[in-house]
């Protein structure tokens, strides 16, 4: 009992320190989008920005988050020259809370939604967190619908985390998020406050399934992918590397042609630090997309 109230304590004061940094770091910059929304999909909606002109982009925030929270550093720097699309999954900030089983599958199939919605035939797609695990998907599903896809401190199956971070994912409870900043955040923009806690239930229910989407169909992903890692993110990075070999990465190039797809460990990042480093981010991407 003991050492359970020693892991919910830190569980819960590493959330709130986590979310102080990143809204600290976030608020006062953001700009306004040129178009929001929601677009309708699969029998629900889902909330959406666009900002800039250019080149289409899509943006995956990672899990409990909003658009502001995670990309809230980047968007002002990359819709200077792109068009950037945002979306809220759902239950996530503007989007509603819906009854439908949540699963990686029924979420990729809404961000195609809102590309179809926009008339977005083709994108580069970024994902962070829960948000890569939707972009793999979302590669393997359409892959015709993307260009490029970045996945940032990410896996496409639960082996792909060390064990503690699935061990801390099994022992997460709605109450450890209470009256944190991530409840503020979703207070201040949710259709209905009171979905609260199911969204919790929801989210942390899908959090403890295992899932894996075949090293087969990571393989055959068709379009360049560029993963960025932390170097001590939670991430195995042995499986790291065997998933980057499966994008017919780590080659000895000086022998041949460079890979189409790259990998980035960013080193002395965390999870939650790495997306803290938008100049370091920034530069791969502009450097990948171009």
């Amino acid at each position: 009992m003991k050492s359970l109230f020693k892991f919910s304590t830190l569980l819960k004061s590493l959330l709130v320190l986590t979310v102080i940094v990143i809204t600290s770091q976030v608020y006062g910059q953001k700009v306004k989008p040129s178009e929001s929304g929601y677009a309708p999909a699969n029998g629900s909606k889902v909330y959406y920005e666009v900002y800039g002109k250019g080149k289409p982009i899509v943006l995956l925030h990672g899990a409990f988050m909003t658009i502001d929270m995670n990309w809230g550093q980047l968007i002002p720097e990359l819709s200077k020259n792109r068009k950037v699309i945002a979306v809220e999954l759902q239950g996530h900030g503007h989007t509603p809370f819906s009854e439908r089983k949540l699963s990686h599958t029924a979420l990729a199939s809404d961000v195609t939604e809102v590309m179809n919605f926009l008339k977005i035939d083709k994108a580069d797609v970024v994902g962070y967190s829960f948000g890569g695990e939707v972009a793999y998907q979302l590669a393997i599903q359409n892959p015709e619908r993307l260009n490029k896809l970045v996945i940032i401190s990410s896996t496409y199956k639960t082996s792909g985390w060390l064990p503690e971070v699935n061990k801390a994912l099994e022992g997460m409870k709605p109450d450890l998020f209470t009256n944190s900043p991530l409840h503020t955040a979703y207070n201040a923009v949710a259709p209905d406050k009171t979905k609260w806690t199911k969204f919790l239930e929801q989210m942390m229910a899908s959090a403890r399934q295992p899932f894996d989407f075949g090293d087969g169909n990571i393989s055959k992903i068709p379009v360049p992918v560029l993963i960025i890692a932390g170097d001590n993110d939670g991430l195995d990075k042995t499986e790291l590397s065997k998933t980057y070999k499966l994008l017919g990465g780590d080659v000895f190039a000086d022998m041949g042609p460079m890979p189409k797809s790259q990998l980035a460990i960013v080193p002395g990042q965390t999870h939650v630090s790495l997306m803290m480093q938008t100049a370091t981010i920034l530069n791969y991407l502009n450097s990948f997309l171009q």
